[in-house]
């Protein structure tokens, strides 16, 4: 019997605004990627230590918040606290670029502008994982996931050169500008959206009284943790995020204050580098469909690593900065999308719709919450030690992360599975369904 083609999403109207509005937003980031530490070194004079606490506070919020946002976002409509989010995040921006023209800028705002725009990042996130199984359906989940992660590729080999000529061209602070206005038009779009979610059904507990919000964390994390596939995706993940931040945190110092790179040389040989990020966006769906969808997983997970190590032996003469900065950057954008879209497909298609928030809370919560404690943990190896040294143990420390999917079911997954995963998840990762009701720097989701 054939096949019924199902329609191109590119049809699908909601999707194409969450898609747009997607690409504004990661287009306007790049510029504040490179534009907030650039100020904290060559303008506020900070020391190591301060660029790498910048980095951890920015991160913080997922450490501290996602979890109650996912159990959270689990009781109520995902769209209206994107929106807000998107809207939070452009206003808090706008700050940076006022109190420069008004000559207060300081190290202490941008910690301040961190932790708030790094609070909205938190819930905007889950909602956004946790909107999109909800906007199309389950078999259109690796063709959306992989459109998406087409917007931010494309983004980042446009984003990187806008950044780093606007802040040679203008002042950084007001190069931020940029930025917030992305954030405006990405609220505005998906405000835009005409698919309305239905508001979730509180869960009851064996009294059929409502659960509190401690027992939905609970049951998140017990649901993560009790599923071998979305366990060894996060220790794999958490793992590579942790030393990424440590080395992300640092790499600015090597770049800026030990190299000496010209911004919109550092900003046009990233953005070129970064169609390694297309290319692994126009793969992501095929190559699970040739290896296996675990493989897949494994193969982009253990490359990313070399990558790293490659990053940090970034010379400084000019002609061979770009060859080392191009070539690290291009594997490390490839297989990191290969390794999202894949990973998160998987993670999507086995979770429960109304658990979706908290499978998304739970996985930040550990994925994310590395970041901080990694930019921490750079932070201090490069007080102590000389920043290229510190940067080249981070890398070495980076393929701790492969065992977590190397030796899991993960090698034997060869396509999505078709049971939905719940809290009752066996040792394979197979499970009863759940009762109803239930991005760079470079870091993986």
């Amino acid at each position: 019997m054939l096949g019924i083609a199902r329609p191109s999403l590119w049809r699908h109207g909601d999707f194409r605004k969450l898609w747009t509005a997607a690409t504004v937003s990661v287009l306007g980031s790049q510029v504040t990627l490179i534009a907030v530490p650039y100020i904290a070194l060559t303008m506020l004079h900070a020391s190591v230590f301060q660029v790498s606490l910048l980095a951890a506070v920015e991160m913080l919020p997922f450490l501290l918040f996602t979890l109650l946002a996912g159990a959270w976002l689990d009781r109520v409509r995902r769209r209206p606290v994107l929106i807000a989010a998107d809207f939070g995040r452009g206003a808090v921006l706008l700050s940076i670029p006022v109190a420069y023209v008004a000559g207060v800028m300081s190290i202490w705002q941008l910690f301040i502008v961190a932790f708030v725009t790094g609070t909205f990042s938190a819930f905007f996130d889950v909602a956004d994982q946790s909107f999109l199984p909800a906007l199309i359906d389950r078999d259109d989940l690796v063709e959306g996931n992989g459109r998406l992660q087409v917007s931010y590729s494309a983004a980042q080999i446009g984003g990187p050169t806008l950044a780093g000529n606007l802040i040679q061209i203008v002042a950084a602070p007001l190069a931020i500008v940029a930025d917030a206005l992305s954030f405006f038009i990405s609220g505005g779009l998906i405000g835009l959206i005409r698919k309305r979610e239905d508001k979730p059904e509180r869960m009851l507990d064996a009294a059929g009284r409502p659960t509190s919000l401690r027992a939905e964390i609970s049951s998140g994390l017990r649901y993560v943790l009790g599923n071998r596939y979305l366990r060894s995706i996060a220790g794999c993940t958490g793992t590579s995020n942790l030393f990424g931040a440590a080395l992300f945190g640092v790499f600015p110092v090597l770049i800026w204050r030990e190299l000496n790179l010209p911004p919109a040389f550092f900003g046009t040989v990233v953005g070129l580098a970064s169609f390694g990020f297309l290319a692994g966006a126009a793969l992501s769906g095929r190559l699970p469909r040739r290896f296996g969808l675990g493989p897949t997983i494994i193969v982009s997970a253990a490359l990313s690593s070399p990558a790293f190590l490659l990053l940090t032996l970034t010379p400084a003469r000019l002609e061979w900065a770009a060859v080392t900065l191009f070539a690290g950057w291009s594997v490390l954008g490839f297989t990191q999308v290969v390794y999202n879209v894949a990973q998160i497909s998987l993670r999507q298609s086995i979770t429960p719709l109304a658990m979706q928030s908290r499978m998304n809370a739970t996985m930040r919560f550990i994925v994310w919450g590395t970041i901080p404690i990694g930019s921490l943990m750079g932070g201090l190896l490069a007080t102590l030690l000389p920043v290229r040294l510190a940067l080249v143990i981070v890398a070495l420390g980076s393929f701790a992360s492969v065992p977590w999917v190397l030796f899991s079911p993960l090698r034997s997954l060869r396509q999505m599975p078709e049971e939905v995963g719940g809290e009752g998840a066996d040792r394979t990762g197979a499970a009863e369904p759940l009762l109803e009701p239930v991005k760079t720097q470079a870091t993986t989701a």
